[in-house]
């Protein structure tokens, strides 16, 4: 079973995400098999430049908005603000703002990306769920290389999971 071993405060900069918009959750195997992130890490001038402004970037992103009758989910990437975006993609400007994480350690392929607890867990450390203008609530899995891409002597990963905070 996953548990949430850590959560954490951290300041970002001003990004671009850059991606693809579904009706629901899925289609990664297509952004596999036709080369989508390494077409996002070409257009950022390699994933070198979003790690250079965040340290934490360069993971590959589900991105989910939820709103009262809303619901967005898009797969992608987070880039340096101002990044072009290849045709075909859809992008959303970020400004400089404050994420709360959590490090969701377990199995791949369903045990980590259960993530009800995490925002419980966040509140609970102090930090507060932002609201968009509109009354959502933006948060997102981001697959880091190698926590989350290398299982360890468990075989397990660690999946950040991060919310916007206040």
């Amino acid at each position: 079973m996953a548990e949430i071993i850590k959560t954490y405060r951290e300041e970002v900069p001003a990004m671009r995400f850059i991606g693809k918009k579904y009706a629901g959750y899925g289609n990664w195997g297509e952004w596999f098999a036709n080369g989508w992130f390494d077409e996002i890490e070409r257009a950022m001038g390699g994933v070198g430049s979003i790690l250079a402004i965040w340290e934490n970037g360069g993971g590959y992103v589900g991105l989910e908005m939820r709103g009262e009758n809303e619901f967005e989910y898009f797969i992608g990437m987070f880039t340096p603000a101002g990044t072009a975006v290849p045709g075909g993609f859809d992008f959303i400007d970020l400004p400089a703002c404050a994420l709360g994480t959590c490090w969701i350690y377990g199995r791949e392929g369903g045990d980590t990306h259960q993530t009800g607890g995490c925002r419980g867990a966040l509140e609970r450390a102090g930090m507060k769920v932002r609201h968009d203008e509109r009354g959502r609530v933006w948060s997102f899995e981001n697959g880091l290389c190698p926590r989350y891409t290398t299982p360890d002597e468990h075989g397990n990963v660690i999946l950040d999971y991060c919310y916007f905070v206040e």
